[in-house]
């Protein structure tokens, strides 16, 4: 009784985390339709949150019903007239006077129309963007000289200090960020690792423990270490019974597994304990060829021994940073689609509906900036996804705008009712596909 309870605690949250993630991101995108498409002369009728029985709303004194629906699985803008929530036309709009007809999608001249329907994904970007930079405003950027802000705690003593600045590691000058961490990647396995700081106005040497041991900074959702209740902070002192000092010595017993159970030994808050998880196959980013490598990973990211002071980014880090986010996030997509589409990477790197829902769940347990994180990927995923020159799609009504500009008029009606039942039966089969990936893959 006690684990049905526990199960359906866990879908409660899973399903509450999705539906405040996806109302935001739908919400937004909505609302760039609607703002540009006001901003062109076309007026809503209707701006919904949520299918189904209207449970509150309003109108405005523009005429547009402001609503929130039963059904909290997405939204949409009705414009003047337009048929249904999807945009597709009505003979009603063509018996408006030629002023209301202007102010409908299908009188409005073709650039309206396209800024329209591209402001949609385009809204999604840009919440993107947002988002990733009030993270970055919260967390800061690294001081130019690397900086003992906080000792990490860890199950071994620690002899740096805060407000030490480090000058070098085991003879590898570290004079900023960028050093710091190639002096890092470059340190052997060893347990203990030998720092000149300045401290205090002095240059000190000194022995420390290695400053990326098996320490975990984040766990991902929906991963081997999630199921099995790893958490940020914990370090892992053996694996398979091979002790372990550093990250890396942990990434090669993972690597090494072959999928086979690993077994592991945990320090958290000053207590041990033992445990054991499967890793899974995953297909992550090959720097070197472009593409993706298929490696047995359990999901979690390293951490340093210590926190490094931070400082307020500059203006013009304020935007090119999140902007470089965005730009590896959508290159890294796009070629993920390429990838799976041409067979070189599994189909279970897709997720359906459960696999979002249980992903944003496993973001939200693990704090407000992991879930804001996975917040802007899933809006950046939606405003790729809308771009698709699938008919219902925001892009598939662009590839009817592109057609229309070359060939002078739109596409005959019977086309487009045709193009619009075959983009919905892709748009249908599609979830069903990512649904079965959501339960036969791990």
């Amino acid at each position: 009784m006690m684990d049905l309870l526990g199960t359906l605690a866990g879908g409660l949250w899973y399903l509450l985390f999705f539906v405040i993630a996806l109302s935001v991101i739908v919400a937004v995108h909505e609302y760039g339709h609607y703002i540009v498409g006001r901003w062109c002369g076309i007026r809503a009728e209707v701006f919904s949150i949520g299918f189904g029985p209207v449970l509150l709303s309003r109108r405005d004194r523009r005429g547009t019903q402001w609503q929130v629906a039963a059904i909290p699985f997405g939204g949409y803008v009705r414009f003047l007239g337009d048929a249904d929530a999807a945009s597709s036309h009505a003979d009603r709009s063509r018996a408006l006077s030629p002023e209301a007809r202007r102010q409908t999608m299908e009188g409005a001249p073709l650039w309206a129309r396209a800024a329209t329907v591209i402001a949609g994904p385009a809204a999604n970007f840009v919440l993107a963007f947002v988002v990733l930079l009030a993270l970055l405003l919260v967390s800061g950027v690294t001081t130019d000289r690397p900086t003992v802000s906080r000792l990490v705690p860890l199950p071994v003593a620690q002899t740096l200090q805060a407000g030490d600045v480090i000058l070098a590691m085991d003879g590898q000058p570290t004079p900023d960020g960028a050093a710091f961490a190639a002096a890092v990647a470059k340190l052997p396995d060893a347990p203990r690792v030998r720092f000149t700081v300045l401290r205090a106005g002095q240059e000190v040497t000194l022995e420390a423990p290695h400053p990326q041991p098996a320490l975990i900074a984040s766990v991902q959702p929906k991963s081997a270490a999630v199921a099995a209740g790893l958490r940020e902070g914990d370090v892992i002192l053996r694996a398979d019974g091979r002790d372990i000092t550093t990250f890396a010595d942990l990434q090669d017993v993972v690597f090494g597994s072959n999928g086979a159970p690993v077994a592991l030994t945990v320090w958290r808050d000053g207590r041990t304990f033992d445990l054991s998880l499967t890793p899974r196959p995953r297909d992550i980013p090959d720097e070197e060829s472009g593409g993706f490598e298929n490696r047995w990973m359990i999901g979690v990211a390293s951490g340093l021994a210590f926190d490094l002071a931070t400082r307020a980014p500059t203006l013009a880090e304020a935007v090119t940073l999140p902007a470089a986010q965005i730009r590896d996030m959508v290159a890294m997509t796009v070629s993920g689609i390429y990838h799976m589409v041409i067979g070189r990477i599994s189909t279970c790197s897709m997720s359906g509906v459960i696999g979002i829902a249980e992903t944003m769940g496993d973001a939200a347990r693990a704090g407000t900036f992991s879930f804001l994180s996975m917040l802007a990927i899933l809006s950046l995923g939606i405003g790729i996804l809308n771009l698709l020159p699938v008919p219902v799609l925001d892009g598939g009504h662009l590839a009817f705008f592109a057609y229309e500009a070359v060939a002078g008029k739109p596409p005959p009606e019977s086309v487009l009712r045709f193009l619009m039942a075959l983009g919905l039966a892709i748009l249908i089969a599609l979830m069903a596909f990512t649904l079965m990936q959501d339960v036969t893959c791990v």
